[in-house]
């Protein structure tokens, strides 16, 4: 893949980027930067070269027929000027009059954002020649295109794919590091090599399950996912999440990694509760003594001090998705606990990935400092693709 340094003197050159800046937002206020703060290196990169630049990036999912207050990336404009220390111009459209003028009027080292793309539906078409025409009038604003939004490369969409078709293109700093970091992860990994897999649903993992049983040492599996695997052990699970169709495939996979000598650590007791709120009622329970009107929404202090165990002697370790609730205070404790285990390690010398998505959003709202873990990813949909060892769209078209 061609770097920003092969796109050769930018200066007085158009450069759209393609970031993502789907940050969370509350009352139009953003509770979590970090997606922004990644964006940085590459803007400023390209700033210092005398580019100037164009974002394109979305927000939330708006309806794809037009501009939605509510998910205006205003905001995030405001705060990128903020980070960057530099006036940030927000065009009032994606590539219509407003977007045109706006890129115009861009000085040397002056940078521009663009509205949501999702506001247009092209974006996200599933017809090559439908996605081809948005994609057609964003090269029309630039001269070369940088992708730098990890978290939407495995979207086969227009300002992800379409458009480094009609462009110079090169891949961003983020991008760039994201993939190196989840290669040196997953291609030769140093040993032992644990995953931790957390989240809600078997379903959503059954491929990064299935690739990993030929790869990792262990998988380490905690979150709602692990209620499915304490059914496949014939446990019942009350009123917990359960994916009743998933019990057979677990049940296989089960028997693969023992086959295969890889060792699956699951929970073996869990905090429950009788509803899902933040003030409800904790209990700790056996993972095989769940009451049948008690759902689990974290696992039990036992297992975190297993899961630790199973996590601070490792050389490679990737996170994939949270132990329980950790939203909830009451329900955190087993991310907290992995999340310890993750900074322990690497004081010890293994390399660690945060695999973006909740994972991320864990670490920093549980009050960890990021510099004690190797790598946090900026996209947990993309991570466990690249963990399944698919080919990520937005990656192959920039290698030619």
């Amino acid at each position: 893949m061609q770097t920003i340094d092969d796109l050769g003197d930018l200066r007085g050159k158009r450069v759209l980027v393609r970031s993502d800046f789907n940050v969370p937002l509350k009352d139009g206020v953003i509770t979590d930067d970090g997606r922004i703060r990644a964006a940085l290196p590459t803007l400023q990169a390209l700033l210092s070269k005398g580019a100037r630049v164009v974002v394109t990036a979305h927000l939330g999912r708006p309806t794809g027929e037009g501009f939605e207050a509510k998910y205006s990336l205003a905001p995030v404009a405001t705060r990128l000027a903020e980070l960057l220390g530099r006036p940030v111009a927000l065009a009032g459209d994606l590539v219509g009059e407003s977007a045109k003028s706006t890129v115009a009027a861009l000085q040397d080292g002056e940078i521009a954002l663009l509205e949501n793309v999702r506001f247009d539906a092209l974006e996200t078409s599933k017809d090559e020649a439908v996605r081809g025409a948005l994609a057609d009038e964003l090269a029309a604003l630039a001269d070369a295109f940088v992708s730098d939004g990890f978290g939407v490369v495995h979207r086969k969409q227009a300002s992800v794919y379409d458009v480094a078709k009609r462009l110079p293109h090169a891949v961003g700093l983020l991008v760039l590091k994201e993939v190196d970091s989840l290669r040196k992860a997953t291609e030769s990994p140093e040993r032992p090599y644990v995953v931790v897999l957390g989240g809600a649903k078997v379903s959503d993992k059954l491929g990064v399950i299935s690739n990993l049983l030929a790869k990792a040492d262990r998988l380490v599996i905690g979150g709602g996912m692990a209620f499915t695997f304490a059914a496949a052990q014939g446990h019942s699970v009350g009123k917990s999440l359960l994916e009743a169709d998933q019990i057979e495939t677990v049940k296989g996979y089960l028997a693969t990694a023992a086959a295969k000598g890889v060792d699956i650590v699951l929970p073996v007791d869990a905090v429950v509760a009788p509803q899902f709120a933040a003030e409800a009622p904790a209990t700790v329970v056996g993972i095989d003594a769940i009451p049948d009107d008690q759902m689990g929404l974290d696992v039990g202090p036992e297992t975190a001090r297993l899961f630790a165990t199973k996590i601070v002697d490792a050389k490679t370790v990737v996170w994939n998705g949270p132990a329980g609730v950790f939203e909830f205070e009451a329900f955190s404790a087993g991310t907290r606990a992995v999340a310890q285990a993750l900074v322990d390690a690497h004081t010890a010398g293994a390399f660690t990935i945060v695999g973006g998505g909740d994972s991320a959003a864990a670490i920093r709202i549980l009050g960890f400092d990021e510099a004690d873990f190797s790598h946090i990813s900026t996209g947990g949909g993309a991570s466990l693709e690249f963990l399944e060892g698919k080919s990520l769209p937005g990656i192959a078209v920039l290698e030619d």
